[in-house]
């Protein structure tokens, strides 16, 4: 679904990912790990077309996404559903207008198939009744819910989520993980998660990548990261609550 090859991004003399190749398979979760600014976050921009490559390929559903025009990657952009960290509500608009507004940009539908469309959304983050809410008046808990909804309303083939778990309590953190793993099954979807949290991905993950100066040092089953001898992994490690 997803495949790097030879990927090369720098900022200034700065290298961020350098020379990174991995394919992601059609169905499967995985996370992405790392300490802070080891290109995380610069390698979900690059799915997408945020950000282009210095030099490199990416093939997202096969499409080659390191040269196509900002025109073309409109056709990306429709099967790859971005997760932000921050929630990114409109805080004007209720929670209805905010998980339907992808919708409206996208597909000429009528107010009653959107209406049920955004229903079925809400529930399968855990939100029922929630639609006429201002969007400014939820916890940062359910916002970050509502993002997710909105995000899953135009039903992604690829989900992508950068560290959805930063700031969030432990109960929130549980539920949070629960819906990428339900999400992704329940939908079908190959989803990425960027991620600092080791718990996390043993727990929801069929796959964990771990980067460390731009280049892959570690991967394979959860099980495969508990036995690994890497040091930057043992140190992931030595915070895990088995």
């Amino acid at each position: 679904m997803i495949e790097f090859r030879e990927l090369r991004k720098s900022f200034g003399s700065r290298t961020i990912l350098d020379g990174l190749t991995l394919t992601i398979g059609e169905g499967q979760i995985v996370f992405v790990l790392g300490v802070s600014g080891t290109g995380k976050s610069v390698l979900l921009k690059n799915i997408v077309g945020l950000l282009s490559p210095d030099s490199g390929e990416i093939f997202v559903n096969q499409f080659p996404v390191h040269k196509m025009s900002e025109s073309e990657l409109s056709q990306v952009r429709k099967i790859c559903g971005m997760v932000f960290q921050q929630p990114a509500l409109f805080d004007d608009l209720d929670v209805f207008e905010n998980v339907a507004y992808g919708l409206r940009r996208h597909f000429q539908w009528s107010q009653q198939e959107i209406a049920i469309r955004v229903r079925d959304s809400l529930a399968l983050v855990g939100l029922k009744d929630i639609e006429a809410r201002p969007a400014h008046s939820l916890s940062y808990g359910m916002k970050k819910r509502v993002s997710l909804a909105r995000t899953i309303a135009l039903r992604p083939k690829i989900l992508l989520f950068d560290e959805p778990t930063t700031g969030l309590d432990p109960i929130s953190t549980s539920q949070i993980n629960h819906l990428i793993l339900s999400l992704s099954k329940s939908l079908g979807t190959t989803s990425v998660v960027v991620s600092h949290d080791m718990n996390s991905a043993l727990k929801v993950a069929d796959h964990i990548l771990v980067l460390d100066g731009g280049r892959l040092i570690a991967q394979g089953s959860p099980q495969d990261l508990l036995n690994s001898k890497v040091p930057l992994v043992q140190e992931f490690l030595f915070e895990v609550e088995i």
